[in-house]
């Protein structure tokens, strides 16, 4: 196997994710799923297996919704894509089609050419439709769809922005609809952006769009999976080392369980061309994190504060962040209030509680069997350290 990062991983490469894979379309049989991730944790690699080898009854459908920015694009965006995919076994979107063409949509040689929208364009109407049309056709050759929505936060922010908040509350509320309504549908909703980021910033939006899908997280790669990726690797690229086993442990730890940077290690560790130790991989690591250029893009967690927070509470982010990241060991909730309380930065323990749950949803943030709070991946606090020129506290 050779280093990939970033780049497209041949479903036959994944390591270490039959079980969780196995967990996915066993939850389907009965829910859809909203899968919660952190970036560069192999989300997408899951995805495209899922694609790739699906559960024998099951026909998976990807479509990456990040370009939409109004609920009609949305709907549209559907309609094409269920047409595309009927079209291919012989099958037709005909109550789509038949709404469409009731709005102006006329047929040219067996091609639906759409109509000009205004902003009153029923687009409930076409989405309900073009996967009422989608559920019919496979329900008759006894198969059942799993729609793989990639980015639906992201859109739904789009939406927000770009039409109105109570465009995006519809949205929710018709994919809601439509998963209790057709039995034979599912949907995996996956985005980089956090679920309760979007439904936080809808202003008096009380419902529970995403109760009914179950809250699935991708983990790291467990420990001896992401040490027989870093084998894998380190024996694909031939390299020079006395003691694999130890070498691909090391390269494992070092990466957090994270193949993406297990991946980066590797590249590096190959392009010294020089025999690899435990003690190398610790060198490369550290360079990584002090590059300027930020090859990991690890600065990504100190922008999208900004985006995820608000300025508002910029300064009490970081600040909650340090002080975290100072302390050798796992820090109450009262002793981390004291400190912020000290440099000004945030007085009310309420608003602390509430700031700490959100930055435990976005990974930052992890708690002990006391509650008490520590960063959850030991290689994000080592860059942040880094990054923000922190010292260990004694």
């Amino acid at each position: 196997m050779k280093a990939n990062p970033g780049g497209q991983i041949d479903s036959g490469e994944v390591v270490g994710r039959d079980e969780l894979i196995e967990q996915i379309w066993d939850t389907l049989d009965q829910q859809s799923i909203r899968m919660n991730a952190e970036r560069r944790i192999g989300k997408t690699t899951i995805i495209k297996k899922l694609c790739a080898e699906p559960r024998s009854g099951w026909v998976p459908i990807f479509q990456d919704l990040e370009k939409h920015h109004t609920a009609l694009e949305f709907a549209l965006g559907v309609y094409r894509e269920v047409e595309g995919f009927l079209s291919q076994r012989q099958r037709m979107a005909r109550r789509a089609q038949e709404l469409l063409k009731s709005l102006g949509g006329t047929e040219i040689k067996g091609i639906l050419k759409l109509p000009a929208f205004d902003k009153q364009a029923p687009w409930q109407d076409i989405l309900t439709k073009s996967l009422e049309d989608l559920v019919e056709a496979r329900e008759k050759d006894n198969e059942r769809i799993v729609l793989l929505w990639d980015e639906v936060p992201f859109m739904l922010d789009n939406i927000s922005k770009r039409e109105s908040q109570a465009s995006a509350m519809a949205v929710l509320d018709t994919l809601r609809a439509l998963r209790q309504e057709l039995g034979g549908l599912r949907m995996i909703l996956t985005g980089s952006i956090g679920f309760h980021h979007v439904i936080r910033s809808l202003n008096d939006y009380t419902n529970s769009p995403l109760n009914d899908a179950f809250p699935l997280e991708v983990p790291a790669m467990a420990p001896g999976a992401a040490c027989e990726l870093a084998a894998k690797l380190i024996a694909g690229e031939n390299i020079a080392t006395d003691n694999p086993q130890a070498l691909a442990e090391a390269l494992a730890q070092a990466a957090d369980g994270f193949p993406f940077y297990i991946h980066h290690l590797a590249k590096a560790l190959k392009s010294a061309k020089k025999p690899a130790t435990p003690e190398t991989v610790e060198a490369v690591l550290n360079r990584q994190l002090l590059d300027a250029n930020d090859p990991w893009e690890l600065h990504h967690y100190r922008k999208r504060i900004t985006d995820y927070y608000g300025k508002d509470n910029e300064q009490a982010v970081l600040g909650i962040l340090d002080g975290v990241a100072v302390r050798p060991k796992p820090v109450p909730v009262n002793e981390l209030l004291a400190e912020l309380k000290n440099t000004g930065v945030l007085a009310d323990r309420e608003r602390l509680i509430s700031l700490l749950r959100l930055v435990e949803q976005d990974h930052y943030l992890a708690r002990d069997s006391q509650g008490h709070y520590h960063y959850r991946f030991p290689l994000l606090k080592r860059w942040w350290m880094l990054s923000r020129g922190l010292e260990n506290h004694e």
